[in-house]
């Protein structure tokens, strides 16, 4: 139980259902005064009060579990390396293969529990061959994207009541019938453990900031940055370029290279994507035979899935959209659907550009540089 209103409904609906439910706030922060601003953060003591009051209210026990400790290392420290790495990590991703559906599964499990119940926008589907994880019917509120990197094991004890709410308002709308507090409160947006919404200056903190250039596709000095890490594909603003664009269109982050502190720019164009790859994949329900296949791929949580064809060889998947996306950065997570059901997903590790490297140098179109290279 977070704090907040989904959550709470999700445990009122498991305790009309009949279930012996018992609710359980995940302190994921050592920082005793931690607190919520609007909706920013989550996890906070305010949110442990909220929790605690929906669950006195649906009269069930409620318990607070330390999970600080594994939060850091899987989460939070994942989140540093890989911007250290030059990639754009996704920590909702990691919080939910680590932590919800992992460790707290795995606590849960251990002390006679069937499964994990939460207010994410998602359904399970009984299939031919086996249990499916599959989109909300409330399109605007589907969180199955984050949801991509569970496995068989992890759905079978995962219960999701709102995939079928069609909209929010019906879901805030039971929980103030039902007299829950939290009928009303703000959903939490950004990095739960960057509270103030200050990503660029927590990364600075951490991974520390060192000037280095900016660069155009070939090579040619166009500004320069206080820190690498503060760019991610596809940014335009924030670039402080010192010489202007010969078209004098805008330019944005086509790649960050950490190992020379270089972040290349270039035309809008350029960030066209016509291939991503990566060898760190799994599949949600049944695993995936080897070969070709027809697939939606979601780069985002919110972007449109776009058709493509995916190709499994050698301990890579690799996908080829049939319209190029629209700036991929590596270390953010593809999901590949078959119509609403989840199939997989896959960390990105390398991307190819769509288009060539800028006319003049004639070269063709190349994959742009692996992050870390």
């Amino acid at each position: 139980m977070s704090g907040g209103v989904d959550s709470a409904v999700a445990a009122a609906r498991a305790v009309e259902a009949g279930h012996e439910v018992v609710g359980v706030h995940l302190a994921l922060s050592r920082a005793g005064g931690t607190l919520r601003t609007g909706s920013r953060g989550c996890c906070t003591i305010e949110d442990a009060m909220d929790a605690r009051r929906a669950a006195d209210r649906l009269g069930i026990p409620f318990y607070v579990w330390d999970f600080s400790e594994r939060f850091r290392d899987d989460v939070i420290d994942d989140f540093v390396a890989e911007y250290r790495a030059g990639r754009t990590p996704n920590p909702c991703m990691r919080c939910n293969e680590k932590i919800k559906f992992a460790a707290l599964l795995e606590r849960a499990i251990e002390l006679g529990f069937d499964a994990v119940c939460t207010g994410h926008y998602a359904t399970l589907v009984d299939g031919p061959e086996g249990l499916e994880l599959h989109r909300a019917s409330d399109a605007a509120k589907d969180q199955s994207y984050v949801l991509g990197v569970l496995n068989a094991e992890q759905l079978a004890h995962t219960y999701f009541p709102l995939g079928a709410t069609p909209s929010k308002a019906l879901v805030r709308a039971e929980a103030e019938e039902r007299g829950l507090t939290v009928a009303h409160k703000p959903d939490s947006h950004d990095i739960c453990f960057i509270p103030d919404g200050d990503t660029r200056g927590w990364l600075a903190e951490k991974v520390g900031a060192e000037r280095g250039d900016i660069v155009d596709r070939t090579g040619a000095v166009v500004g320069a940055h206080d820190g690498a890490h503060a760019f991610t594909v596809g940014q335009r603003r924030g670039l402080q370029l010192g010489v202007p664009a010969s078209d004098g269109k805008p330019r944005f982050v086509l790649e960050v290279r950490p190992v020379s502190n270089t972040v290349v720019v270039g035309p809008k164009e350029a960030l066209a994507t016509a291939e991503i790859a990566g060898e760190r994949y799994s599949w949600a329900g049944r695993p995936q035979a080897a070969g070709q296949f027809a697939c939606h791929v979601q780069i985002r949580a919110h972007a449109d899935p776009v058709p493509a064809t995916a190709t499994l060889a050698d301990g890579l998947l690799t996908v080829v959209p049939e319209e190029p996306f629209d700036g991929v950065a590596p270390g953010q997570t593809a999901v590949l659907y078959d119509g609403t059901r989840v199939i997989g997903q896959f960390t990105i590790d390398r991307t190819v550009s769509a288009v060539p490297v800028d006319a003049w140098t004639g070269t063709d179109a190349a994959p742009l540089a692996s992050a870390g290279a």
